[in-house]
């Protein structure tokens, strides 16, 4: 019989772990079914000689929630390697929902990923109100690689409990045998896990915490025995740990979390794992308790980013220094080439560096709180902000910093930000990583990835499309961990191990994640040597003319998803293979 496909000369890496090999892979009717000298005919052919040949990947963690619903491509996600993305992360979504409720689920995602508002509302048909009419209506469209869903804990509150879900409002009895009711109906249905979110950095657009960001104990352990007797499904889980409030208050915190994890069962629990400033070693406390409950029988798993958890900044982003100062307030409406050319005006720069910011964060701002405080501290922050340039520079050291320009120039931080931000025409962006970057090096993240509870996530595709570009994560996972670092390197087959079979078997994708025959062809042939990310750039593509940061990546020679060519050297063939991935333990 014909193939399909065929792939040759590759350096093909199974994603189990092992080294690389030269093998042939040959292709029909969506899965791999031989390897080794494919010597049948094929339909199509690629030459991966020079190239390596791995499994798809798979993200843990995006946002697509509201964007699977009007976009085929998936986007940054599958330009980066992506074939699998798991969306209904942080406890915000859309479904279930009723009709009386859209604009509160909006401004939610709105406030708490950074996702234009205007976008969501004309972008979202909304054909569905229960999670079953969610799933079956995001599957009935084409799409260019595969996505899963998780049940979200605010959009299940406010279903459930209309005005009374409110941050602080305990759920009734009856209310969490509802929402448990919802969440196994929505397992059965095809929903991977239920995630939930726990911190003081979330808020809606007017301000006010997220649905579930207090739940009580109660609540968490009576939606996780939704999962009893399923042979599927995780739970998810974002968490400060009370650190606006006490970091002595972590243990409760996390025993909440330990809590729910346990009321799961056999079933997973994933936290995220980032280094805060306020307590640097608050991370290990994290993994400590986590290999406790580990040793204990529950299976607390750690979602770890590839890099920095920051910020860009720039005047086309959401934010940048100057939002709140009066004299940019003025001309903040004005297209960036106007922009530019006041703020170049000598009188305009001075008159703008005498004055204060005013409170930028808070009631319609889906600027995070956490902003006006860095504001008041500038001086200090600019020690760990920098020019991302042409060629993206991730763990840049504490000289590139734009304070220790300040150090060599005499001039203030706030100025020469002021002039950073007018290189390029206005489009240059300043890199400021609020998270794993204390010691202005990755060290902790090389720890964090290194440990055997880790799984590679938080890239948020879909979501803080004004300010991060973290999409990226796994190009950057290859380029800086398995090849460019020049300590602490990973190995080539334990990254790709990382962005495939590991969180294929974590989220219960037992036909994808490894090349082997009888598997999904869901592929990457990759120029490893040649692999690059350019610099992110801001483009108007969402509905309502909504703008969001795409970065691309050179060496992706081709992403195939159920044996279709769905990216082509970094361009989409307009191939729409993807559907709705479902769990399965095979």
């Amino acid at each position: 019989m014909t193939l399909d496909l065929a792939i040759h000369g590759g350096t093909l890496f199974d994603g189990l772990g092992n080294p690389g090999v030269r093998a042939d892979v040959g292709i029909r009717d969506g899965l791999i079914v031989e390897i080794g000298a494919c010597t049948e005919d094929a339909r199509r052919t690629i030459d991966a000689t020079g190239a390596i040949v791995t499994p798809g990947f798979i993200d843990l963690h995006t946002h697509y929630d509201g964007q699977v619903s009007w976009d085929a491509d998936l986007a940054p996600s599958s330009l980066h390697g992506v074939t699998t993305c798991v969306m209904g992360n942080c406890g915000v979504g859309f479904a279930p929902v009723r009709a009386s409720d859209r604009k509160r689920l909006i401004e939610l995602m709105e406030g708490v990923e950074d996702i234009p508002g205007a976008a969501l509302a004309e972008g979202i048909d909304w054909q569905w109100e229960s999670f079953a009419e969610y799933l079956a209506a995001i599957d009935a469209k084409p799409h260019a690689i595969d996505f899963a869903a998780q049940v979200t804990h605010d959009a299940l509150r406010v279903y459930v409990m209309g005005d009374r879900a409110i941050a602080g409002r305990a759920a009734t009895d009856e209310d969490i045998a509802q929402m448990r009711v919802l969440v196994r109906a929505a397992l059965e249905a095809g929903a991977v896990g239920f995630s939930t979110g726990r911190t003081d950095n979330h808020r809606s657009i007017d301000g006010s915490s997220t649905p579930a960001a207090e739940a009580t104990v109660r609540e968490l352990e009576g939606i996780a025995r939704a999962f009893e007797g399923l042979g599927h499904g995780v739970l998810q889980a974002v968490s400060d740990f009370d650190m606006e409030s006490s970091p002595a208050r972590f243990d409760a915190e996390f025993d909440v979390l330990e809590a729910m994890a346990r009321a799961g069962g056999t079933h997973s629990t994933s936290i995220s794992l980032l280094q805060r400033d306020l307590d640097s070693e608050q991370w290990r406390k994290i993994v400590a308790r986590a290999e406790r409950a580990k040793a204990n029988g529950t299976d607390i798993r750690l979602q770890v980013g590839a890099r920095g958890i920051g910020v860009l900044l720039g005047l086309e982003a959401t934010f940048h220094p100057f939002i709140g100062f009066p004299s940019y307030k003025r001309i903040a409406m004005l297209p960036l080439a106007e922009r530019v050319a006041a703020m170049r005006d000598p009188a305009f720069k001075a008159r703008l560096l005498e004055e204060k910011s005013e409170k930028i964060a808070g009631d319609g701002s889906n600027v995070p709180p956490m902003a006006d405080r860095f504001l008041a501290n500038i001086d200090f922050v600019s020690m760990r902000m920098f020019r991302l340039g042409e060629r993206p520079d991730y763990e840049p050291s504490r000289d590139a910093s734009i304070f220790a320009d300040s150090m060599r120039t005499g001039k203030k931080p706030l100025e020469l930000i002021y002039d950073a931000l007018l290189e390029n025409d206005g489009k240059e962006l300043l890199y400021f990583p609020v998270f794993n970057y204390s010691s202005f090096n990755l060290d902790v993240v090389a720890e964090m990835l290194a440990h055997p509870l880790a799984l590679t996530g938080l890239s948020d595709g879909g979501a803080h499309v004004g300010t991060v570009c973290d999409a990226s994560f796994p190009t950057f996972m290859l380029t800086h961990w398995a090849r460019d670092r020049a300590r602490g390197k990973l190995p080539l087959e334990r990254v790709l191990k990382m962005l495939t079979s590991d969180n294929a078997r974590y989220v219960g994708f037992g036909d994808r994640g490894v090349i082997a025959v009888g598997k999904k062809a869901d592929l990457n042939v990759i120029d490893f040597e040649g692999l690059r990310l350019q610099r992110p750039k801001l483009v108007a593509d969402l509905p309502a003319g909504g703008k969001r940061l795409i970065q691309h990546a050179d060496g992706y020679l081709a992403t195939i998803v159920s044996g279709e060519v769905v990216v082509s050297r970094g361009a989409f063939t307009g191939a729409r293979p993807g559907r709705l991935a479902r769990a399965c333990r095979g």
